[in-house]
């Protein structure tokens, strides 16, 4: 009797380790474009922190480039002031904590300041600057015109205001960072210590609800 073959045919052989290789290579390429779609051209198209592109592009001025990021950063630290400074006039009158009261005092004077500040520099690059808050904006001032007491307001207050800067922190240190225009650099350094001494006086308050933020 003839032994059974036990060995494959080298053509079978032959034809799965080419589709090794083959999937190998699949599985490689795989690993290399993922990153780039990832990390790359597609992620770089997205705003960081919020930043809206006006689709100016970069320009230049006597005081170094002005980019998308930096305009968009001087309208938002006017927009900011648009309702803020209004809170704190409402904290000042409705609130029944002093700390409350102390936060809506830091409010009015921080950004008072930041209005005038950004004001000058949208005169010096040519930047348009908005006069009111946006829907959102006025929906928070609109909660807190309206909540039936004291201790609701004092809550609405401290959590929309808390939440509020703590988003724009991140903008302001990006532009601190990475800005080579003069005047919104100096406007950045700033607004940088005004925002954190925002969040320090709400945070006082014991009102701040950390896990909803």
């Amino acid at each position: 009797m003839r032994p059974a073959n036990l060995t494959r045919p080298i053509g079978s052989s032959r034809t799965i380790g080419t589709g090794l290789i083959i999937g190998a290579l699949a599985v490689t390429l795989a690993a290399i474009l993922v990153p780039v779609s990832l990390f790359g051209e597609s992620s770089a198209a997205l705003p960081r922190n919020g930043v809206t592109d006006d689709g100016g592009g970069t320009v230049s001025t006597q005081y170094g480039p002005l980019t998308a990021t930096d305009r968009d950063f001087v309208r938002k630290v006017r927009l900011a002031g648009t309702w803020e400074l209004p809170a704190g006039r409402l904290a000042e009158e409705r609130g029944a904590r002093d700390a409350v009261k102390t936060a809506g005092e830091h409010l009015i004077e921080g950004h008072t300041e930041l209005d005038r500040r950004s004001e000058e520099v949208g005169r010096a690059l040519g930047i348009p600057l908005p006069n009111q808050p946006n829907a959102q904006q006025q929906g928070w001032l609109n909660e807190m015109t309206s909540a039936g007491s004291s201790a609701e307001f004092e809550r609405v207050f401290a959590n929309r205001l808390r939440a509020a800067h703590g988003k724009v922190f991140n903008l302001v240190a990006q532009v601190r960072a990475e800005s080579r225009n003069s005047m919104v650099r100096s406007l950045a350094t700033r607004a940088n210590a005004i925002v954190l001494d925002h969040i320090t006086v709400l945070e006082d308050t014991g009102l701040v609800d950390f896990d909803a933020l």
